[in-house]
């Protein structure tokens, strides 16, 4: 049984999704601008914003976990699973996450960011 509740368990995944999507938006960026395209302005600016709304994130939630002294390791990964230990309050607990569920986690959040843009 986790003695991390829901919200601090919450946090805690959106330090492992935030930092891979702001990591592919800045490899995507570097893509669009060595593409053909015509114009890259249009295509740069929405990446640019969508970056930029989920540093103000990540910023959010690594502070979070600096004022609740909680730390998150990746600890092993192999071609299915990777295992993160979650030290919180003293306890540590380790928990192995379904790669392809962290791929369509950060793609959700990818897309949040990106037609954010747009509301």
């Amino acid at each position: 049984m986790t003695r991390i509740p829901s919200d601090i368990r919450d946090i805690i995944e959106q330090s492992i999704y935030i930092p891979m999507a702001v990591a592919i938006f800045n490899r995507d960026l570097t893509v669009i601008e060595n593409s053909p395209f015509k114009l890259h302005r249009p295509y740069l600016t929405v990446v640019e914003e969508a970056l930029k709304l989920a540093q103000k994130d990540l910023a959010d939630v690594k502070r979070h976990l600096q004022k609740h002294n909680i730390k998150v390791h990746q600890v092993e990964r192999d071609e299915a699973f990777t295992l993160y230990s979650f030290i919180y309050n003293g306890y540590e607990e380790k928990h192995n996450y379904f790669n392809p569920r962290i791929r369509n986690k950060v793609a959700e959040l990818m897309e949040m960011y990106l037609f954010k843009l747009r509301k």
